[in-house]
C-alpha cells in the first residue's frame, strides 16, 4: 500500500492572459452654452421703449409689464429737476405784468387750490396748453373776466386737444399751470372768483 503523500501538489494557478496597457477610453468632451448674460434682449429693450413712449403719451407715472416671468417696470422721475438743471422760465413771466395781475398776485393766498372753491380742476390726465396754438395769445391771463363756458385752456391727451371750459362766470385771479406741463385728474389749474 502505498501511503497518500497528504500534501497534494498545489495546482498552480490559472493564469489570466495580460491585458493590454490601453489608456481608459476618453470621454467625449461635452461643451455647453455658457450661461446667458444678464443683458437684455433686443425684444426687450423694445418692449420697454414701448412702454416708455406709452408713459409718455398717456402722461401717466408708472406702467408695469409682466408675462411668462418678465417684468418690466417703467416710471417716471421726479418733476423736480436736479441740481444744477436749467430750467426755463415760464412764458407768462416773460409777458410784461399788468396793474391787474400785481394786484391779484399780491393778495395772500388764505385758501390751498386744491380745496379752493373757486377752482377749476383737470377732468383728465394730459398736458396743458394755455395758448390755442404755438405764437398766438394765451386763452386767459390772470385778471381777465371769464364767461361760463369760455375755453380755459386745452389739455392734450391721447392725441387730441380737450378744451376746459370756465364752468361759471367769473375773474381769473390764478393761473396754477404753465403750458406744456403734465397733469393729473383733478389738479386745480385755475383759480376763478
Amino acid at each position: 500500500m502505498t501511503k497518500k503523500n497528504s500534501k497534494a501538489p498545489a495546482k498552480p494557478a490559472a493564469k489570466t492572459p495580460a491585458k493590454p496597457a490601453t489608456k481608459p477610453a476618453a470621454k467625449p468632451e461635452v461643451k455647453t452654452a455658457p450661461k446667458p448674460e444678464t443683458k437684455i434682449s433686443r425684444i426687450e429693450s423694445d418692449l420697454v421703449r414701448h412702454l416708455a413712449t406709452v408713459l409718455d403719451e398717456t402722461n401717466l407715472t408708472e406702467i408695469e409689464y409682466e408675462s411668462g416671468g418678465l417684468r418690466i417696470r417703467v416710471a417716471r422721475g421726479s418733476r423736480e429737476p436736479a441740481v444744477g438743471a436749467y430750467v426755463p422760465a415760464p412764458a407768462t413771466a416773460a409777458a410784461p405784468a399788468s396793474v391787474a395781475a400785481v394786484a391779484a398776485a399780491a393778495e395772500p393766498a388764505t385758501v390751498d387750490p386744491v380745496h379752493n372753491p373757486g377752482a377749476v380742476k383737470s377732468p383728465m390726465v394730459g398736458v396743458a396748453y394755455l395758448l390755442p396754438e404755438p405764437g398766438a395769445a394765451p386763452f386767459i391771463k390772470v385778471g381777465d373776466q371769464v364767461a361760463e363756458g369760455q375755453t380755459l385752456l386745452l389739455i392734450e391727451a391721447m392725441k387730441t386737444f380737450n378744451p376746459v371750459k370756465a364752468p361759471r362766470a367769473g375773474k381769473v385771479t390764478q393761473i396754477l399751470v404753465e403750458t406744456g406741463s403734465p397733469v393729473e385728474y383733478g389738479e386745480p389749474l385755475v383759480i376763478l372768483t
